[in-house]
């Protein structure tokens, strides 16, 4: 037998019929079918077992248009004589290579913690003897025998159980440990690698690969190995390269119009001058150097520099940033996906309230419950009794009783009891599920003492449960009756006295309404994703301020039946799902990014991996799940969505930074090639040297490398920010054409009426260009006037320092000697003064229109 059983004889049929199936016995396999099925269908190993080496993950990073234009500048740069100029560009192209290589290299180390989850030996019965094997080597039809603290090896159904429960948290997300048997599950559809499959946590004759042994022993025949588990699937998620980010798709969109621009200008200002016969070559040379020269090289290293002064000021904030590009992801995002375990709650099952059977507080109830403990599946709701023993005289209480005997809880009788001494009386206590000891319980306390437990008492006590459980609460009942011997066994627990009732929940957390106010404020939507019941999801979502859009809970059951189509309605509709699987995780994740939303996903077990890998930001945080952290581009030292709300905000200055750099760069590039095409007309010579074309480009950048430190008006924090093509090319026409104005009046005056020669115009539009792009940064920094937003003290001075030495250049041996500039009389600096000012308060009045839209 190869390959997975359909769900509905593995889950669904007996355990002959599973046995039957798979070809084998509950004696096990011979060891020649084992290896005959190990040939057909592989080792049982977690995602591929060879990965991409780090030649081939590098390689893939160098097909960006803009990568492919900084090349070609680097290439001409050097055939120019430009040396120091290529190697500048050469280092960027390789700087961000190795940025997007980290990145993608980390899921290659995803897949290798997903793996070491998985136990290297199991416990095998195999032609009726037990032995240890690597758990690479199991095969479907092995037995496989199960204890406390075993990590289940393959995908097993069961075949035997004593008090088997299973910890799946890092699978389902549920905090307590899920009760085990063989019994079929009815209506098990349609097989066990279907994202369609029934839930995992609804399958309780199943054991996970990956999850661990919390009680009890049990065998388990494998229907699945490697690949086709449930872990397995998740593997392959994980493995596959993850969807470009928002920001990601927003620089590739740019470099497309960018190349786009280049090229075009280029080609025409080349014809233009070779048909002014000034020469075909100097005419190439001048047109390629030009399309060096606008194209901005700085951009890569100003994202750079703005991330990584984004991510220290995160740290700062308790948040840790691996991935760069997930910064000015995270202040983008427009959606938020998150459980409500740990993230609106606190995380942690505690005890709220001991109550007698008529609703009223009673410190004998929450005794009884200290004095009834176990050792097997019941442990975290025991040590959430043991937390509240500090209370003032329960611990000298607990010490006058001692242990006699006791039943461990087992899931077919979902209650434990013991027998305890007091003096010369023994008690026998039950606690356990409240059907399970009412069903047991024959008499009821009340004010007066023992009371039958009628019908009429019966349903009003199943009420008052039902209406906890409704709320949110863990119910747990506690029943006593003396006994007169010192053992017990569980035919002993019968003609029971109820004698309270113990609520259980993991509380909301304080500040959870304030955070989720917080990231209403900056526009963030909120979906929560639970892998919980949908009663207790939906109190939880109530108690701490959760919109839930139509007041729908949707059952991961119900989105499992979804097509594609559907799913995206069903993600845009509604606002809190239930009983959701890392499959239906991953699938509404991706359901949410083709709707066109920017998706953070928060989340810190195996179950989160793949919907942390299809976010646009994963999220994780520091106690979470290696795998869940490798996968996520940010990890949050607390797990607090305030903090997180506070890195939304660092990431959305951190973008309106760069879109700073952008609108600057753009037009005033685009400026320049209009200037240089349209002067090309008439020109007897070529406006401006290639030496002099690549030290514009390069000076008029240097200020601009410290905009990443810049202030940033509140406006611009108000909602997630996204690139805007539409706006970028507007923004680079209207102030391109506007630069164009003022450099063709300048080039009119200096030939016109200052008759200057060809070196002395090429040194004042050196000038006078380099100067433009530094001064008009003030003006569109900010929609604001420009007097009423102060720029960062390091961008001022910077920008001062550059235009002194632009100025000075000229001047000296430097500027003479290696760039044919001569020092401009009185009257060409008057005149480049002039031109400057008018075009700066030009710029302030017409940024307006612009740039408050970027700000809406």
């Amino acid at each position: 037998m190869a390959g997975p059983l359909p769900g509905n004889v593995a889950w669904g049929g007996s355990v002959d019929d599973v046995l039957t199936a798979l070809g084998t016995r509950r004696a096990g396999l011979t060891a020649i079918e084992a290896e005959t099925r190990r040939a057909a269908d592989g080792p049982n190993v977690v995602g591929r077992t060879r990965g991409r080496s780090a030649v081939e993950i590098f390689a893939a990073q160098l097909t960006n248009p803009l990568v492919l234009v900084l090349v070609t500048a680097a290439a001409v740069a050097q055939l120019l004589g430009e040396h120091g100029n290529a190697l500048v560009i050469l280092a960027i192209v390789i700087l961000n290579a190795l940025l997007a290589f980290v990145q993608e290299y980390r899921a290659e180390h995803s897949l290798r913690l997903l793996r070491g989850l998985v136990t290297h030996h199991a416990t095998v019965r195999r032609e009726g003897r037990v032995s240890d094997l690597p758990a690479a080597d199991l095969v479907a039809g092995d037995i496989v025998c199960l204890e406390i603290g075993d990590i289940v090896p393959a995908d097993l159904r069961l075949i035997e159980a004593e008090d088997l429960s299973a910890d799946e948290s890092t699978l389902t997300g549920e905090s307590l440990a899920t009760p085990k048997h063989p019994d079929s599950v009815p209506n098990a559809v349609p097989n066990a690698v279907s994202e369609r499959a029934t839930l995992p946590q609804e399958l309780r004759n199943a054991a996970f690969m990956g999850t661990a042994i919390a009680s009890g022993y049990g065998e388990g025949v494998v229907v699945a190995t490697g690949a086709r588990t449930v872990l397995g699937r998740t593997a392959a998620q994980v493995a596959q390269r993850p969807p470009d980010t928002e920001f990601q798709r927003g620089i590739r969109r740019f470099s497309g119009l960018l190349l786009y621009v280049v090229l075009a200008m280029t080609a025409f200002v080349f014809l233009v001058n070779a048909a002014s016969g000034k020469g075909a070559f100097d005419s190439l040379l001048f047109a390629i150097a030009l399309a060096v020269g606008i194209t901005p090289e700085a951009l890569p290293i100003i994202v750079t520099i703005a991330l990584s002064r984004g991510a220290l000021r995160m740290a700062r904030e308790q948040l840790v940033v691996k991935r760069l590009m997930s910064v000015e992801d995270l202040g983008n995002i427009d959606v938020l996906c998150c459980d409500k375990t740990g993230t609106l709650t606190r995380g942690d099952v505690r005890l709220d309230r001991a109550l007698d059977p008529a609703g009223a507080p009673d410190p004998a109830v929450l005794l009884r419950g200290l004095l009834c403990t176990g050792r097997g599946a019941t442990r975290v709701l025991d040590q959430a009794l043991e937390e509240c023993e500090a209370a003032p005289g329960l611990a000298e209480a607990r010490a006058r009783y001692s242990l006699l005997d006791r039943n461990e809880f087992d899931f077919q009788r979902r209650r434990m009891s013991v027998v305890v001494a007091e003096g010369g009386r023994r008690l026998l206590i039950t606690k356990g599920s409240p059907d399970a000891v009412l069903g047991v319980s024959t008499s009821v306390w009340g004010s007066q003492g023992p009371a039958p437990l009628d019908e009429a008492a019966l349903a009003a006590l199943q009420r008052r449960t039902a209406d906890f459980e409704a709320d949110g609460y863990r119910v747990i009942a506690v029943a006593e009756r003396e006994i007169g011997t010192p053992h017990t066994t569980p035919a002993d627990e019968a003609a029971l006295m109820l004698r309270g009732l113990l609520l259980f929940r993991d509380a909301p957390k304080a500040d959870a309404r304030q955070a989720l106010a917080r990231l209403r404020d900056l526009g963030v939507d909120l979906k929560v994703m639970s892998g919980d019941s949908p009663v207790v999801t939906r109190h939880v979502c109530l108690e701490v301020g959760v919109t839930i859009a139509e007041d729908r809970v949707v059952a991961g059951t119900e989105l499992a039946a979804l097509g594609e189509p559907e799913l995206r309605a069903h993600v845009k509709r509604f606002s809190v799902f239930a009983r959701v699987t890392p499959d239906l995780k991953h699938r509404l994740v991706r359901a949410l990014a083709a709707e066109g939303r920017v998706v953070g996903f928060l989340g810190d077990g195996v179950n989160d991996a793949p919907a942390l890998r299809a976010a646009d930001v994963g999220i994780s945080v520091d106690s979470g799940t290696d795998i869940a952290k490798e996968a996520a581009g940010i990890i949050l030292l607390r797990k607090d969505l305030d903090v997180l709300a506070r890195g939304i905000q660092e990431g959305r200055t951190t973008f309106a930074n760069i879109t700073k750099y952008v609108l600057n760069t753009v037009s005033a590039n685009f400026g320049n090639m209009t200037t240089v095409a349209l002067s090309s007309l008439f020109l007897p010579f070529i406006p401006l040297l290639p030496s002099q074309i690549l030290l514009t480009n390069f000076v008029s950048d240097l200020p601009l490398v410290t905009i990443s430190t810049d202030r940033v008006d509140r406006e611009l924090l108000r909602r997630p920010r996204h690139w805007d093509m539409a706006l970028i090319g507007r923004f680079m026409v209207t102030f391109g054409l506007l630069s164009a104005v003022f450099d063709l009046a300048l080039i009119v005056a200096l030939l016109q009426v200052l008759h200057t020669d060809a070196a002395l115009f090429r040194t004042a539009w050196f000038v006078e260009s380099t100067c433009s792009e530094i001064l008009v940064t003030f003006a569109i920094r900010t929609r604001r006037p420009f007097f009423r937003s102060a720029p960062s003290p390091l961008l001022a001075g910077a920008s001062a320092a550059t235009l002194i030495a632009a100025l000075i250049l000229p001047f000296t041996d430097l500027g003479r000697r290696y760039f044919a500039f001569t020092p401009p009389p009185q009257a060409v600096m008057l005149l480049v003064a002039g031109v400057l000012g008018a075009y700066f308060l030009t710029a302030e009045l017409v940024k307006g229109p612009l740039l408050r839209r970027l700000a809406r």
